[in-house]
């Protein structure tokens, strides 16, 4: 499951990226570590000009109690082996707490990589999952609502990454899922209100892995709290040849784009990590 991934483009990088702008920019920081509860960029169909930040972990707005899943199954309650050749229905659109927001609550999740471990050992062994050539920021396919604190009152925009069958890179690192990644061109449709239903779960396929790569990392990221370009720092050899780590170099240096209290948060929490080294 897409349980933690990477935000740590440049802001301006994501506006040109998704043609949008950002309405309150003093909330966006790096994070190398997106876990549940983070804020984290998305671009959602009620404003698909904008990015907006809603906290990682999707509560429908008729729950009691705040929910935090972080993962919407394509198939919903169907392929429960997780079968990477199936092809059949896609349930989501019938499990209750997301076949509202599938019809008429869809998101971009913003991210430039993710992290994915073996189905055994999870995030004891974990991998950073990135595009090849360069190509980031790109998009989940995510779905949002906005549940409210029945003791405070409180509103909180949240969302979930949608998930469907295990590519050839998630299967070679031994899980059984994969991320909704959306091809760009597909980006506009998901975020329409007026797209059909069909054709939006034909939109809910996994993205061919000759275009990603995958490489192993420190388990230091288990802990929601690490955080820092560190954790992007190559412990192995890729599971597929190229010639460099590009993702590790790419991401340090655009870590030197955090903000001073962001790299104060990330410094206290993780004395041993290096964020401009």
């Amino acid at each position: 499951m897409c349980g933690r991934y990477v935000t740590i483009s440049k802001l301006k990088a994501v506006e040109k990226r998704f043609n949008v702008t950002t309405p309150q920019p003093d909330l966006y920081a790096p994070n190398t570590n997106v876990s549940l509860g983070d804020f984290a960029p998305v671009i959602t169909n009620k404003n698909p000009d904008q990015v907006h930040f809603f906290q990682f972990g999707f509560s429908p707005t008729w729950a009691k109690k705040q929910m935090y899943l972080f993962n919407a199954r394509a198939e919903g309650d169907h392929n429960k082996t997780n079968d990477v050749r199936y092809t059949g229905a896609k349930g989501i659109i019938n499990k209750p707490v997301f076949r509202q927001a599938i019809r008429s609550q869809r998101c971009l999740v913003v991210a430039d990589a993710f992290f994915e471990g073996p189905q055994k050992e999870k995030l004891s062994k974990p991998y950073v999952v990135y595009m090849r050539k360069g190509v980031r920021p790109f998009a989940f396919a995510g779905l949002w609502d906005v549940w409210q604190n029945p003791e405070t009152g409180d509103e909180i925009n949240t969302f979930a990454i949608v998930t469907t069958v295990s590519n050839s890179v998630t299967q070679k690192i031994g899980h059984h899922r994969s991320p909704v990644i959306l091809h760009p061109e597909d980006e506009l449709a998901w975020l329409s209100n007026d797209l059909p239903l069909q054709d939006v779960t034909q939109l809910l396929q996994p993205f061919p892995g000759s275009e990603m790569n995958a490489y192993p990392v420190s388990p230091a990221l288990k802990s929601p709290k690490a955080n820092g370009t560190g954790l992007l720092k190559p412990v192995g050899e890729r599971i597929f040849k190229e010639y460099d780590y590009e993702i590790y170099s790419e991401l340090k240096l655009e870590g030197m784009g955090m903000t001073t209290a962001r790299k104060r948060n990330l410094d206290d929490n993780n004395p041993t990590l290096d964020l401009f080294s």
